[in-house]
């Protein structure tokens, strides 16, 4: 299974005004994860858009478990996996360490997805093709 480890330094700016990191950051940090880890695999988004003809990789559910509050200055390490991959959707798992400790759990699931014919401004998810699947489980 691949996993992609990426390291971030809190900034002022990811604070609220209680100093601890703002919740909606945590969701940004998680989407630039999954694109990281699919480059890490080999595929940047660009690439996959023009090869296989998808829109990308809509998010369809997101939810994050809280467990230890991060601050500014605090330097964070992100460790994102897939999870789950079904035929058109696959489930993306996020662990946010702070040190050694676990600090957030996030939790993804996206839809491999194309234009809807005939239908616009639809989507619909479309199979998953083997060869990405097995770069993530070949890695």
């Amino acid at each position: 299974m691949l996993i992609n480890r990426r390291t971030l330094t809190v900034e002022w700016g990811d604070c609220d005004a209680a100093g601890i990191v703002y919740f909606p950051r945590y969701f940004e940090w998680f989407d630039a994860s999954t694109t990281a880890l699919f480059r890490r695999a080999g595929f940047e988004k660009h690439e996959l858009i023009k090869t296989f003809g998808i829109i990308g990789y809509p998010l369809v559910d997101a939810r994050a478990r809280f467990i230890l509050s991060s601050t500014f200055g605090d330097i964070v390490d992100i460790e994102t996996s897939i999870s789950r991959w079904g035929r058109s959707s696959f489930d993306v798992q996020h662990r946010l360490l702070r040190g050694d400790k676990l600090a957030v759990e996030g939790f993804e699931t996206r839809v491999w997805a194309v234009r809807a014919p005939g239908e616009p401004g639809r989507l619909k998810g479309q199979a998953i093709p083997t060869e990405v699947i097995e770069r993530f489980s070949a890695s």
